[in-house]
């Protein structure tokens, strides 16, 4: 029997095209009323509502990087939340210090940095800086949707190229391609280096682990397109998630090599803090048949846990699985050729346009 206030309430609600299902707790809050367990007394449900763009006047954009182990000097990020939705994203975390959930807050309510163009104009101006190459995509996806309408990274890359100031690029987004005459005018000479990230060929896999992403022939039109203009590019299958996509890195490895990829990288999944909730939650709600054991398998290569914290494990993970990983990323890449080269950044070139106009 269906009560009144129950009409229209789904009987096992699912969010589709949202990856968390759920708001747990922000840590840094102490009086938060969330949901964390669907089974508690205090059950609920909330109609999905549509993503909300939150305005920020930022003081700093540019942040060094001193994790060891990410392969980036420098980050900047536009966006803060993502609506790729992308459950294993390690940076719903940092949702948190903006006094939201790492959950549906992450990939509903979305921080934007509109000032962005002008805090790199003033970063780079900074006589105290020393050219380093500085990665768009350190924790957001810089091409996430509201990209197409705001502009931002383009005016980030417009401000690199005058510069000549080196920018490394990540993405799961076919909104890069809107840009690649500009990162083809900074890879002529070695500026720029984009990294697709591929992580299934799966595409009903895909629709669920990252909802609100370009499918993975899509991905592979990036890495051909940006090739064929000449602009270094590697793929990142990442994260390698037992169970789910381990199997499929030779795969992927080998579309994008043939698609002219000339590095690759990988990581294994790693569930801390609030995304080992946002994800656990997940993973029972799709894959009920196989939950268990792809969890002891993430458990497997954690020594036990489903995060490890030391730099030089976190990323590659320890045990027979992260080993079986591993070996597989090395003798793929040896055999279709990638990472045989190593592409450097050129910060010789780096100047500041207003000075130069000073000369005349």
């Amino acid at each position: 029997m269906t009560l009144p206030f129950q009409e229209g309430i789904p009987e096992n609600p699912y969010y589709k095209g949202r990856g968390a299902q759920l708001n747990p707790k922000n840590k840094y809050l102490r009086n938060e009323y969330a949901q964390e367990h669907v089974e508690g007394i205090d059950e609920w449900w909330q109609a999905d509502v549509p993503t909300q763009i939150l305005e920020e006047h930022a003081k700093t954009l540019v942040n060094k990087v001193d994790s060891p182990d990410v392969g980036m000097w420098y980050s900047m990020n536009p966006y803060q939340g993502c609506e790729h939705g992308c459950i294993y994203c390690y940076a719903r975390n940092a949702h948190q210090f903006w006094g939201m959930s790492a959950g549906l807050d992450f990939e509903r309510k979305i921080v934007v940095k509109r000032n962005a163009p002008e805090l790199l104009k003033k970063f780079l101006d900074n006589k105290n800086w020393v050219p380093k190459p500085i990665s768009l995509s350190g924790n957001t996806d810089c091409y996430q949707p509201l990209e197409r309408k705001m502009f931002l990274t383009r005016q980030l890359l417009a401000i690199a190229l005058d510069y000549k100031q080196p920018i490394g690029i990540i993405t799961k987004n076919s909104l890069v391609l809107r840009d690649k005459y500009i990162l083809q005018q900074m890879a002529q000479h070695n500026l720029v280096c984009v990294y697709v990230s591929i992580t299934t060929m799966q595409e009903d896999l895909r629709q669920k682990m990252e909802p609100r992403t370009t499918t993975a022939a899509q991905r592979l039109k990036i890495v051909k397109e940006l090739s064929d203009l000449g602009i270094p590019v590697g793929v990142m299958t990442a994260p390698m998630i037992p169970g789910l996509n381990d199997h499929e890195m030779p795969a992927l490895l080998e579309a994008a090599a043939a698609n002219g990829a000339k590095f690759a990288g990988y990581t294994v999944v790693r569930l801390n803090d609030a995304v080992k909730i946002i994800f656990n939650d997940w993973l029972y709600k799709n894959f009920p048949d196989r939950a268990d054991k792809v969890w002891h398998q993430i458990e497997n290569m954690h020594g036990g846990q489903v995060n490890d914290s030391d730099f030089g494990k976190r990323m590659r993970g320890v045990g027979n699985i992260a080993d079986m990983i591993r070996q597989q990323f090395k003798v793929h890449t040896k055999r279709l050729g990638l990472n045989q080269e190593r592409f450097e950044f050129n910060t010789s070139l780096f100047e500041r346009p207003q000075v130069q106009l000073k000369l005349f």
